[in-house]
C-alpha cells in the first residue's frame, strides 16, 4: 500500500474514533430535530433549526480533546512511515556493523568507523577482526542463527575492551541473510577493576616498607628510647621522612590510576608546545639552583601547537625536567630543546650526568623499576615517574625516545608525530 493510501486509511479511522466520542452528543441532537419537525408546520423553520444543530454538534465534537493511544498511532503517518534503521543506527552511541552471508560489511555506523578505523563498506569482516574469538562468534551465528556474545579486546590504537554480540537480522534464505555486529564499551569498567587491583598489589609491596620502619621506631620510642631525648628526636626526623615517602608513593599511585582511566579518551584541545616548556623551566629553577644546575634553554618564540592536554603535558614535562637535575646533576647543565620539522615536534630534555647503562634503558617506564634504589629514595623518587609520562604519551598518541652514554649523559625526547626520529 502506498503511503497515500496508508495515510486516507488514517483519516478515515480518524473520523470514525471522532464520531464515537461525539454519540451522546448525536443523538441529543436527533432527539431534538425529531421534536422540532414533529410539532413545527413551518417547513423553512424547521430547516433553519436543523443546520443550527448540526452545526452546534460540529463544534462541540471539535473541541472535544484527543485521546489517541501512542500504540495505536497510525504506522502510515509520513513522520514515521519516513524513519528507517539506518538513521536510527547512526544515532546510537555503541559501534554497530550489518554484513551478508559471505562477510562482506554491509553498512557501519559513525560510532564503529570512529572505534575502528579500517572498518568501511564493502569490505570483508574476517580481515579486520582476525582475533580467534572473533572468527568463532561469527562463524557459529552463520551457521545455527543463534545469537551468541563474547569478550573482544582491541589493542590498537589504545587499549579498549568490548562486549561483542552477533545476531540474524531476518530469517530469509541463506543467501540472503544479513546479521548485526554489535560492541558495547566495556573499557572504563575494566580499566577501574583493573585500577583497583593493581593500587592493591602496588601500594601492599611499596608501603610495606616504610610501615615496617614507622613500626619499628614507634615500638622502639615507646620501649628503650622512652626517655632518650637525642634518639627521639633523630626517630621523629625519619619518621617523618617516612611518612612523607608513603604520602608522595599514594599521590603517584592515584596519579597513575587517574590517567590509565582517560588513556581511551583521544585528546582534542591545541597546546602551545612553547608555553609549556618555558612554564615547566620557570617552575623548576629555584629546584636546579639549588642542586647547582643550569637550564639551558634551546625554544623557538614563535607557537608550536600540538594536540593534547595542557596540564597532562605539563606534568610530563616536570617529571622529565626534575629527573634531569636530580639524576644528572654532576654534569652541571640541562639542555631543554624545542624544535619542529613538517609535521614532527621533537621536545628533548638532555642532561650530561652518569649516563644510565644500555641494559636498563628498555625497563625505564616500568612501574618502581629503579636503576639504584637507594639513589632513588635519596632523590625522594617512587619508581613511577615515567610510568606516569608513558601512560599520558601513549594516550597524546607520541612517543618517548631515550637515549644515553654512560660518562656522558642521557637525553629524553617527546616526538609528536607520524614520523620516526
Amino acid at each position: 500500500m502506498s503511503v497515500f493510501g496508508q495515510g486516507g486509511s488514517g483519516l478515515r479511522r480518524r473520523a470514525l474514533e471522532r464520531i464515537i466520542r461525539s454519540r451522546f452528543i448525536l443523538a441529543a441532537a436527533a432527539f431534538i430535530t425529531a421534536l422540532i419537525l414533529g410539532v413545527s408546520e413551518s417547513w423553512w423553520l424547521s430547516f433553519v433549526v436543523l443546520m443550527l444543530v448540526l452545526l452546534t454538534v460540529v463544534a462541540v465534537s471539535a473541541a472535544l480533546p484527543r485521546q489517541e493511544n501512542p500504540a495505536t498511532v497510525d504506522p502510515g503517518d509520513p513522520a514515521i512511515f519516513h524513519l528507517s534503521g539506518q538513521q536510527l543506527a547512526a544515532q546510537l552511541p555503541d559501534p554497530l556493523i550489518i554484513f551478508d552471508h559471505e562477510g562482506t560489511i554491509l553498512y557501519v555506523n559513525p560510532a564503529a568507523s570512529g572505534a575502528f578505523r579500517s572498518v568501511e563498506r564493502g569490505g570483508v569482516l574476517m580481515l579486520h577482526f582476525r582475533a580467534p574469538e572473533m572468527q568463532t562468534l561469527v562463524h557459529s551465528v552463520m551457521t545455527d542463527g543463534v545469537a551468541r556474545s563474547v569478550d573482544y579486546f582491541e589493542r590498537v590504537p589504545v587499549e579498549r575492551w568490548y562486549s561483542a554480540t552477533v545476531l540474524l537480522l531476518d530469517q530469509a534464505t541463506a543467501g540472503d541473510r544479513q546479521y548485526l555486529l554489535s560492541f558495547r564499551d566495556q573499557t572504563e569498567a575494566r580499566r577501574l577493576e583493573r585500577m583497583r587491583s593493581d593500587f592493591i598489589a602496588n601500594a601492599s609491596h611499596e608501603l610495606r616498607t616504610p610501615l615496617a620502619s614507622l613500626t619499628g621506631f614507634i615500638e622502639t620510642l615507646r620501649g628503650p628510647a622512652r626517655k632518650d631525648e637525642t634518639a627521639r628526636d633523630n626517630f621523629l626526623e625519619i619518621m617523618q621522612k617516612q611518612a612523607e615517602r608513603m604520602a608522595r608513593l599514594i599521590d603517584d599511585l592515584l596519579s597513575l590510576s587517574r590517567i590509565e582511566m582517560k588513556a581511551h579518551i583521544a585528546v582534542k584541545d591545541q597546546v602551545d608546545l612553547t608555553a609549556v616548556l618555558n612554564h615547566v623551566a620557570d617552575s623548576l629553577r629555584p629546584v636546579a639552583t639549588d642542586l647547582g644546575i643550569t637550564i639551558e634553554r634551546v625554544i623557538s618564540p614563535g607557537p608550536i601547537n600540538v594536540l593534547g592536554d595542557r596540564d597532562e603535558l605539563t606534568q610530563v614535562f616536570q617529571n622529565l625536567l626534575e629527573n634531569a637535575c636530580k639524576y644528572g646533576q654532576s654534569g652541571k647543565r640541562v639542555i631543554l630543546e624545542l624544535k619542529q620539522t613538517g609535521d614532527v615536534t621533537k621536545a628533548t630534555v638532555q642532561d650530561f650526568g652518569p649516563g644510565i647503562p644500555d641494559e636498563h634503558i628498555p625497563r625505564l617506564t616500568e612501574r618502581f623499576y629503579r636503576i639504584n634504589v637507594e639513589t632513588s629514595r635519596a632523590q625522594k623518587g617512587t619508581g613511577l615517574g615515567l610510568a606516569i609520562v608513558k601512560h599520558i604519551l601513549t594516550r597524546h598518541r607520541a612517543r618517548l625516545v631515550i637515549r644515553s652514554q654512560v660518562g656522558e649523559g642521557s637525553s629524553f625526547t617527546v616526538v609528536f608525530g607520524p614520523q620516526k626520529v
